[in-house]
């Protein structure tokens, strides 16, 4: 499914990924947790295709296709796809017309004939109603106005429509009530499949509690350098990543 192999990432001279490895399988839902600045989300970022990061070397496969040879939307239209810590906001761009348009850019460049309406909107009311998006929301512009909880639902939507073949999740617990992740857990629960891959990256094990993961990896210092099942989450708790932090300095 997803493969990385040897990859060292700098930005602005400065090196942030170090020789780092991961491996997550079909099926598979594998957390990251670390430190601040341990280059979770520059893991992300560099995934998905983000400007302004230097790719010194190393290779990122999905199913043994080296993404870093393709544009974001050609990525995109492979099937990776990031929720982001911070959703932004677009004034002037409607929900809907952003939702409907995503949806059939991507299935486009698959070869796949765009989504009737009837069919698109029939899509829409059981991914809102999944994730208590209300109506009144998908009326406005996207995010615009929206609280932290509404935009970490409207991300997960984003990606109930989209039904891509291998989803990250970039702190998406980040300025969360418990209602709020419980209801983002819940959706993405509902998309777990044999065929589809996670990386859920946060700092808590809380999130952790609501989307079981198969492993957890412990990232410091730009590499992985500690692998384990869920409880090591539970571990992470009671310890922190003083030990880690420490190691990789």
């Amino acid at each position: 499914m997803l493969e990385i192999k040897n990859l060292n990432v700098a930005i602005g001279g400065r090196r942030i990924l170090n020789d780092l490895d991961l491996k997550v399988a079909a099926g598979e839902v594998a957390a990251i947790m670390g430190p601040n600045g341990s280059g979770k989300s520059t893991l992300a970022y560099v995934i998905a295709g983000k400007e302004d990061y230097e790719v010194l070397s190393g290779e990122v496969l999905l199913d043994g296709e080296n993404v870093l040879e393709l544009s974001p939307d050609e990525r995109a239209a492979k099937g990776l796809f990031l929720a982001f810590q911070y959703p932004v906001e677009i004034p002037g761009v409607a929900t809907m017309t952003f939702l409907k348009a995503a949806l059939n850019a991507q299935r486009k460049q698959r070869g796949e004939e765009e989504l009737s309406i009837p069919e698109f909107m029939k899509r829409v009311k059981k991914a809102g109603d999944m994730l208590d998006i209300k109506p009144e929301m998908l009326r406005r512009a996207l995010n615009v106005g929206f609280s932290g909880g509404e935009k970490k639902r409207m991300d997960i939507m984003q990606m109930a429509l989209l039904e891509p073949r291998f989803a990250i999740l970039d702190e998406t617990d980040s300025g969360l009530d418990i209602d709020a992740v419980r209801i983002v857990a819940d959706g993405v629960n509902a998309l777990r499949s044999r065929q589809r891959g996670f990386l859920v990256i946060t700092h808590y094990p809380r999130l952790l509690e609501h989307i079981v993961p198969d492993t957890v990896h412990v990232m410091a210092g730009g590499r992985i350098v500690r692998s384990g099942g869920k409880e090591l989450a539970s571990e992470l708790e009671r310890t922190g990543y003083r030990e880690y932090a420490e190691e990789a300095a």
